[in-house]
C-alpha cells in the first residue's frame, strides 16, 4: 500500500467519523449508533496496525489471455444459432 493509499484510507476513516458524529447527534445513544461507533474504532486499530506492519504485497497475477484467429471460421457451427443481442440480421441463421 502506498502512502497516497494510506492517505486516502485515513480520509475515508475521518468522513466515516464525521458520518457516525452527526447520527449521534440525530439519534443519540441508540444501540446502532453505539455498535457503528464500535465498528470505526475496530477499523482505526486496524488501519493503524496496518500501517505499522503492512502485510505481505501479493504479487499480481497476470491475465490469462485468451486468442482469438483471424482466420476465418466454419460457418456450420452456427447454423441454427440466434442473432439475439446484435441489432441486426445480416443473413438468416436457421434453415
Amino acid at each position: 500500500m502506498t502512502r497516497s493509499d494510506i492517505a486516502e484510507l485515513r480520509y475515508a476513516v475521518g468522513q466515516l467519523r464525521q458520518s457516525i458524529g452527526a447520527l449521534r447527534t440525530h439519534y443519540g445513544d441508540a444501540k446502532t449508533v453505539r455498535r457503528l461507533e464500535n465498528d470505526l474504532e475496530r477499523l482505526v486499530i486496524d488501519a493503524e496496525e496496518f500501517e505499522q506492519a503492512p502485510p505481505p504485497e501479493v504479487p499480481l497475477r497476470p491475465q490469462d489471455t485468451i486468442y482469438v484467429p483471424d482466420s476465418k471460421s466454419d460457418e456450420a457451427a452456427w447454423m441454427g444459432a440466434q442473432d439475439e443481442g446484435l441489432g441486426f440480421h445480416s443473413r438468416p441463421r436457421t434453415k
